[in-house]
């Protein structure tokens, strides 16, 4: 049976009842989950309440649990600061990275997310060959910023000639800084199960960012939420309302489950470790 992701967006007030998940909504009767049930919730108003116990069982059930924030998007979440017992070797290992060592990694993240563009691509209008010379020809660090190339031929492509993939731009903008906000978010939870620090990027650097690993590790997986976004794009919506977002959430406990996300972070404490050179990435 898939685990669910539950959405609170309306006031409600959660605790632990006898082993279980206690959920009483405003107007409603209380429900009762078992935590092995759940995989994710996402908080998304202020008059949602949770109790300290409550959040000390999520952390150690390893639910992800990701608060929004009054624009109703992620902006912060749960972290269990004892995910991994070799955490502390993992860490000193990302601390002692070699700058040739960044850069390599940089290079397969960047080579993954135009490989997956040019899938998606392919999957769509079978014209996802216009990116093949930039996928082939990444250097290491990126030096030639294949990457930042690739993305204007790619969104061209996906959304027409006149799109313009800006934070604050028109639509479809909002809806994948929806999507990739709850994939960086998933990401981070990712990197901190496999013992390493989100915060110690091997491309990403601004001093204000708190996860710029996740940031870096999370490239390759954009083309899936662009997929998933496109689908509901194309069916209709235009707003993130509770519909998008329960969509969007089954993303990730359907396709881009935790375990799929933790083989990359797996991969990347290989390669920091030594024992592999290789930083493993799904094709779309």
């Amino acid at each position: 049976m898939s685990k669910q992701t539950l959405v609170f967006d309306s006031p409600s007030v959660l605790s632990v009842k006898n082993g279980l998940l206690s959920i009483v909504r405003e107007g409603r009767e209380e429900v009762l989950k078992a935590f092995e049930d759940i995989q994710t919730i996402l908080i998304d108003h202020h008059s949602v309440s949770l109790t300290i116990p409550l959040l000390n069982r999520l952390s150690e059930e390893q639910i992800t649990v990701v608060f929004c924030n009054e624009r109703h998007f992620p902006q912060s979440m749960l972290m269990d600061l004892e995910t991994n017992s070799l955490q502390t070797k993992y860490y000193r290992k990302q601390v002692e990275a070699s700058l040739p060592m960044k850069k390599q990694i940089w290079k397969q993240v960047v080579e993954a997310k135009i490989r997956n563009q040019s899938r998606l691509l392919n999957e769509l209008f079978q014209c996802g060959d216009v990116l093949q010379k930039y996928y082939d020809n990444v250097k290491s660090g990126d030096s030639t910023n294949r990457e930042g190339i690739a993305a204007n031929c790619y969104w061209k492509k996906l959304l027409g000639k006149d799109f313009i993939r800006d934070r604050f731009g028109y639509e479809p903008n909002n809806l994948l800084n929806y999507g990739y906000a709850l994939l960086r978010s998933a990401m981070a939870r990712a990197l901190m199960d496999s013992g390493l620090m989100p915060t110690l990027g091997v491309f990403h650097r601004n001093y204000f960012n708190s996860f710029p690993l996740a940031d870096d590790m999370m490239e390759p997986y954009r083309p899936f939420v662009d997929r998933k976004v496109l689908e509901l794009y194309l069916a209709g919506k235009r707003e993130v309302d509770r519909e998008f977002k329960v969509a969007m959430l089954g993303l990730f406990y359907m396709e881009l489950k935790r375990d799929v996300l933790t083989k990359t972070t797996a991969s990347l404490v290989n390669v920091y470790c030594q024992t592999s050179r290789v930083v493993y990435y799904p094709y779309l």
